[in-house]
């Protein structure tokens, strides 16, 4: 426990807030963006970042995904739905978001004796759960069965899911990823994502395994608390346990100098990559 306190308690904590873009900034920016950060936060050329995020009407698959036997038709659903669609290049499986999810990325610096998996993930955990300490003290980790994405690290109330946790790791940096369904209706996207494995599988075999996703087994923060929480509010929230936890400075910035350059190259990369696994 105490090297995760240590992991949040950093000397500096560079704020980039990406939560109010509006629907034109895409999902491809940011797993770029996120590369980005790792690597300059894991090379010392930054402190640890700590970054929001919101984007409208999409959803997130994951590498397994791409091998789904009909893929192209669950695509087409999609888009019939008014989705747009990407591939992002850490594991895991499809994930819905829109205006209210709230993303929150933070990025470590692996130091010489390194970032175990499970530390990162409680870092996060312990994070999300004093952000609403005073709202449930009920938020608890372990994989919810019926859930998308399903994974040991599934934040839940009342067996409910809200959130997910991922990492991602470049040039000894640690990306720990989450969304937060913070308000509208958990189980109305979860059907969306079933919907999407129902018409990608078809009832065929497949070598990987896909969640058999039961939307009654999903929820928001704000179904799950009775509350009428805002993505503005759980970004006060956010930032304020980020000032409890910092030991020194705390600022707010963009991407910089050869910071743009580098997210250039990352960017490109994960539409390359794209390009290559979407039919």
């Amino acid at each position: 426990m105490q090297d995760v306190l240590k992991l949040l308690e950093q000397d500096e904590w560079r704020i980039i807030d990406q939560s109010s873009l509006g629907p034109l900034f895409h999902p491809l920016q940011s797993f770029g963006i996120d590369d980005t950060l790792c690597e300059v936060v894991g090379t010392g050329k930054s402190p640890a970042v700590a970054r929001s995020w919101v984007h409208h009407n999409s959803v997130i698959l994951g590498i397994q995904d791409v091998r789904l036997p009909h893929l192209k038709e669950g695509l087409q659903y999609l888009e019939s739905e008014g989705l747009r669609y990407i591939v992002r290049t850490s594991g895991g499986l499809a994930v819905y978001l829109d205006e209210g999810v709230l993303n929150l990325t933070l990025v470590f610096p692996e130091r010489e004796k390194g970032i175990d998996i499970d530390s990162g993930y409680e870092a996060m955990y312990k994070f999300v759960q004093e952000m609403f300490a005073d709202l449930t003290d009920e938020i608890e980790a372990g994989e919810i069965v019926g859930s998308y994405c399903p994974g040991s690290y599934d934040l839940s109330i009342n067996k409910k899911k809200f959130a997910g946790i991922s990492q991602r790791r470049v040039k000894k940096g640690v990306a720990v990823q989450i969304y937060l369904c913070v308000t509208g209706s958990g189980s109305k996207r979860a059907e969306i994502i079933r919907n999407f494995y129902e018409k990608s599988i078809q009832q065929e075999e497949t070598k990987a395994t896909y969640p058999d996703v039961k939307p009654e087994v999903m929820a928001s923060l704000n179904e799950l608390l009775g509350t009428n929480l805002t993505i503005n509010d759980c970004m006060l929230r956010f930032l304020k346990v980020l000032q409890k936890v910092s030991k020194g400075k705390f600022y707010s910035s963009e991407l910089q100098g050869e910071e743009i350059t580098l997210y250039e190259h990352y960017y490109n990369r994960v539409v390359d990559r794209n390009e290559k696994w979407l039919p």
